[in-house]
């Protein structure tokens, strides 16, 4: 029983470790500040042009592989800044850039699949 409750009481746990880390980056990370802005306006443009449900779900997913993608590339930076400290390591500038190189590339082609959905109702209004 107190095995059960340690249990439960440690899953709990994990929960407010997980909305430390998403309060931490919206302190101290602009970027994913931005990237939520982008993709509540990416939402409300979808209600606006009405457009289709795999459209939405699309979205949807794109907004949940950029916004954890963030976390992960603050998470990066933070490891190799305890690791390195004031020392500029070769291997700790090509993790953080391969991280953020990750998140650009996944952010351009949110970008382009946002022109391919949005485009044409937006063409429709002129």
């Amino acid at each position: 029983m107190d095995k059960d409750k340690k249990s439960l009481k440690r899953f709990i746990k994990s929960f407010t470790y997980a909305f430390e880390g998403i309060k931490y980056s919206f302190y101290h990370e602009q970027n994913i500040i931005v990237m939520l802005f982008l993709g509540i306006i990416a939402i409300v443009m979808g209600f606006i042009f009405k457009i289709g449900y795999m459209e939405k779900l699309t979205i949807i997913l794109l907004i949940a592989i950029i916004l954890p993608l963030e976390l992960i590339n603050t998470a990066i930076e933070a490891v190799v800044d305890l690791h390195d400290g004031d020392k500029k390591s070769k291997y700790g500038k090509v993790a953080k850039d391969c991280a953020s190189a990750a998140l650009l590339v996944a952010s351009l082609f949110a970008l382009v699949i946002g022109i391919i959905i949005f485009m044409p109702h937006i063409i429709e209004l002129f």
